[in-house]
């Protein structure tokens, strides 16, 4: 297994562990949190199964799922949680999600640099692509200020709360994505894991 340490100028990305399990349930639990994800409220068991199905997929081979928590840079805590799972194509999707408290600071714009520098320095990919929810601007904001471009709309793409949501969907090429300052340009494999 290869483990996977970003680091960017304020945040880092780590592999999870199942203690991350309580930080974890007070994003996927909490209704605020959730309101523009393509689920409800998760459960205690739920966001534990989660934390399992993570730490098994980082020791799958090939690997083709990153679930990553992501800390303050220095921290341990999570204080979100990260995923890129790949696709042919070379191609992955990527989603994230932060507790409420860290919003607004950049901090998704920093996740998603992140993601990409994993994608297309680490893994080799050509295109990353990610849907948000139509109501949810403070991601189209995040989304394109990385870079990306809005490709278009999945019509009734998730039921969530009771009803059909459309998802509106984003993509960055491979020669389109530019690192952030403080970020490596490229990414090395070593024992102690991969460091960007």
């Amino acid at each position: 297994m290869t483990s996977v340490h970003l680091a960017g100028p304020r945040l880092a990305l780590r592999e999870v562990e199942p203690e991350d399990t309580d930080a974890l349930l007070a994003i996927y639990g909490d209704p605020v949190a959730t309101r523009h994800l393509s689920f409800e409220p998760r459960t205690r068991e739920q966001v534990q199964a989660i934390t399992a199905r993570s730490i098994a997929s980082a020791k799958t081979t090939p690997r083709t799922e990153y679930c990553l928590a992501i800390t303050r840079l220095g921290a341990h805590q999570l204080i979100g949680y990260a995923r890129l799972a790949t696709e042919p194509q070379q191609a992955a999707a990527i989603g994230f999600a932060l507790h409420p408290a860290e919003w607004g600071k950049g901090l998704g714009t920093e996740t998603v640099h992140l993601l990409c520098a994993l994608g297309f320095n680490y893994l080799g990919l050509h295109r990353i692509w990610a849907a948000r929810s139509p109501l949810n601007e403070a991601s189209e904001r995040t989304l394109l200020r990385v870079g990306m471009t809005e490709d278009g709309r999945i019509r009734d793409h998730v039921f969530v709360h009771g009803a059909w949501r459309d998802s509106i969907t984003y993509s960055i090429l491979e020669q389109e994505w530019s690192p952030i300052d403080g970020l490596e340009a490229s990414g090395t494999v070593a024992p102690g894991g991969i460091r960007i």
